[in-house]
């Protein structure tokens, strides 16, 4: 259930300089970009195998007049405006191995290979608006370019094309590692939303998604008859403590507000009803929409599991592979994606987007530069609901304007100077 943002809502866009609004343009973008998005669909590649996906963005830029940068192995980035860095927008360009159930003209031809996260809506976006500001900034704009004779827009906006956001810990690591945000003051980005109506967005001040970590635990002791448990270390009764007491012992150990939360995915042992297995597993995520208490959740996973295992005297061991950290949305970068959108598409395009207990790898970036991620609206009005993640995701295509249009127009107020 999504609710209207009264902080924004009805409010006139702050400081509002003006400025011509840029949905004429990004109409005349619109076809090409979508049947770009089509291409990049139909040939999804996994993280860090992105290698015909970073080509045809790169000839997309290059096409345009634009001068992109390859990164090292696979993504780019592309710098528009002379000057100082004034705004960074990012998308991510990997796709998920598994099949796609959509039945459209263009679906995957990759075998067990889809976009099934909207990547190929987010770096469309990106692109497009790469391609509208350097139009702009250029004067080949047309009627919508005059409008902008008596606006100074000065500086670089750098828009990054990063690899691998579905593989913990994130492509976006590698990006940062090679300077790519040395300098940039602010970075937005979006992600697909489809239980929001296309033409709409959604945005949040603080925590928008979680920290996620995976954890594995193998126990190992020794075995025996089902008859006889006095003589063994039963496996099974000590994992199923550990499964549902360690998410209770972390949860009075760490503030509630932080919302830490461990779910198990995976539980196995034994393989008879009258055999006390020698061996256990159990897998899960640690999840937390806070980053001290993700910390403090991480140190103290071992001793907790170490406690709760103890009477029953079998061998732990603990595999615990940090994620990312949560997304932390600071408010004036926010603030400059909720005007640039009422700007373009007016108040009631503005959601408060509930927070996510999903892990998102833009969350490095805003551990480096302060940033904001919105939630981009993909639902066909009185169509279905679609979920992440699975093969049937069938975005409304019409978000890649959307986008565009908010993404531009936050983009040329950092040029102008007024956010």
């Amino acid at each position: 259930m999504t609710e209207s943002l009264p902080r924004t809502a009805g409010q006139p866009v702050a400081d509002d300089p003006g400025l011509p609004r840029v949905t004429p343009l990004v109409k005349s973008l619109e076809s090409d970009l979508v049947a770009f998005r089509r291409d990049l669909h139909q040939h999804p590649e996994l993280s860090y195998e992105e290698h015909r996906t970073t080509q045809r963005i790169l000839e997309l830029l290059t096409d345009h007049g634009l001068s992109p940068v390859k990164l090292q192995d696979t993504g780019a980035y592309v710098d528009i405006g002379e000057g100082p860095l004034v705004l960074g927008l990012r998308a991510d360009i990997d796709a998920l191995p598994l099949p796609e159930r959509t039945g459209l003209d263009y679906a995957s031809a990759t075998e067990g290979v889809a976009h099934a996260c909207g990547h190929d809506v987010h770096t469309t976006v990106m692109a497009g608006t790469a391609i509208a500001i350097h139009r702009l900034v250029t004067g080949q704009a047309g009627q919508i370019d005059s409008a902008y004779d008596d606006v100074p827009l000065t500086g670089r906006v750098r828009v990054i094309f990063q690899p691998a956001e579905e593989r913990l810990p994130g492509g976006s690591l590698s990006v940062i590692r090679q300077g790519v945000l040395e300098g940039l003051p602010r970075i937005l980005a979006a992600h697909c939303e489809p239980r929001f109506d296309v033409g709409t967005i959604g945005t949040r001040i603080g925590a928008i998604t979680s920290a996620s970590d995976t954890v594995k635990i193998t126990l190992t002791g020794r075995g025996g008859h089902t008859s006889r448990p006095h003589l063994t270390e039963d496996m099974v009764y000590a994992l199923s403590q550990i499964a549902v007491n360690v998410p209770a012992v972390l949860n009075r150990r760490i503030d509630v507000r932080s919302a830490v939360s461990v779910v198990w995915g995976q539980i196995t042992a034994g393989a008879a009803p009258n055999a006390i297995p020698s061996t256990g597993y159990l897998a899960g995520t640690l999840r937390c929409l806070d980053a001290e208490a993700w910390q403090s959740a991480g140190e103290l996973l071992d001793e907790v599991v170490q406690q709760v295992a103890a009477p029953y005297g079998v061998k732990v061991s603990l595999e615990h592979v940090r994620g990312v950290p949560p997304v932390v949305n600071t408010e004036a970068e926010t603030d400059l994606i909720e005007d640039s959108a009422r700007a373009e598409l007016g108040s009631r395009a503005i959601q408060l987007t509930p927070q996510s207990m999903g892990g998102e790898d833009f969350a490095w970036m805003t551990q480096q530069v302060p940033g904001s991620m919105l939630r981009l609206g993909t639902r066909t009005p009185g169509g279905p609901v679609y979920d992440l993640h699975m093969g049937d995701f069938a975005p409304d295509e019409r978000a890649i304007g959307v986008g565009m249009r908010i993404f531009t127009a936050a983009a040329l107020r950092a040029m102008a100077g007024v956010q």
